[in-house]
């Protein structure tokens, strides 16, 4: 069936680049595949949005944003008011999962092993190491691993000086071992990725430049870690209120015995969305190609309310 589509891309938030590309890959599939596809590319000049959205009335809206502002809640609360149907999450589980603590509190609770750490101030580190080296450090509430530091044995930096956390960071012990991400599509987990990257975190830089990461598909771990992080991924989903696609990320302490060494980091509501990203690779690797999975998220979009 032919529909009316909104492509939501680009905006305001540090993931501005990556979301242009998403927006546009989804675009290019949407319309290939018969739809009446449009862009817009979010402002701060709210109006624009709304303004779009009345004229031409789409029957969906797809969101490519990422970050904030566009994963956060806050666009898809615009939509809920409009009574526009969109992909990917709504209000509450996208805010849930941007926000790294409120995260982690919720899958700890759904039985789900995260590294130990805490809600840190900036004051706090005048005081010292919030807890022992190595530890690693987060915003609260960013998309794309940015800003993650990690702080190891003989790091002298001047925290008081190199901030840029805003009030609060979230500080965690830092997991020695392999990056493993695993893509949620509805109900069903997708497959297991392991992610090979320069450096001693998977950041903004090793996601989205070309040459600093690899990824292994299947990821080359035991038949016991593999199903335990499937299943982990999929109880977070579910923990979190997901709808549609979603991204969990672990880190794989191989040195430890089964699946003890499995640890969940952050659940990503709307991953990168090109035919190269690591949702619809694994899509593709179970035989599910870019623009069938794209018109898969059109035909789930609703009104959350």
């Amino acid at each position: 069936m032919k529909r009316r589509i909104l492509v939501l891309m680009g905006g305001i938030s540090r993931e501005r680049e990556v979301s242009l590309v998403s927006g546009a890959a989804a675009a290019e599939a949407l319309r290939r595949a018969g739809h009446d596809v449009r862009t817009h590319d979010l402002s701060r000049d709210v109006g624009a949005l709304v303004r779009e959205i009345e004229a031409h009335r789409p029957d969906v809206v797809f969101n490519s944003l990422h970050g904030r502002y566009g994963e956060d809640g806050c666009v898809q609360g615009l939509l809920e008011l409009m009574g526009i149907p969109y992909t990917h999450s709504g209000v509450r589980a996208s805010a849930l999962a941007m926000d790294k603590p409120a995260t982690k509190r919720a899958v700890e609770q759904a039985g789900i092993r995260t590294p130990r750490g805490r809600v840190v101030r900036r004051d706090d580190f005048a005081l010292g190491d919030p807890m022992p080296r190595p530890f690693i450090v987060k915003p609260v509430a960013e998309g794309s691993t940015i800003g993650v530091r990690v702080v190891a044995e003989g790091d002298n930096r001047d925290w008081s000086e190199d901030w840029s956390f805003g009030d609060e960071a979230l500080v965690e012990e830092y997991i020695p071992g392999r990056e493993l991400t695993v893509g949620i599509m509805g109900e069903r987990a997708l497959a297991v990725t392991e992610i090979r990257f320069e450096g001693a975190a998977f950041d903004y830089t090793a996601k989205y430049t070309s040459g600093h990461a690899s990824h292994l598909l299947p990821a080359p771990v035991p038949a016991e870690v593999y199903d335990a992080a499937m299943d982990a991924a999929m109880v977070a989903h579910r923990a979190l209120g997901c709808e549609g696609i979603s991204r969990s990320d672990f880190r794989y302490d191989d040195r430890r015995p089964g699946a003890d060494g499995l640890f969940f980091l952050e659940l990503n509501t709307q991953p990168g969305f090109t035919p190269l990203s690591l949702v619809p690779e694994q899509a593709s690797h179970l035989g599910i190609g870019f623009a069938p999975l794209c018109e898969w998220l059109v035909g789930r979009a609703r009104c959350h309310a």
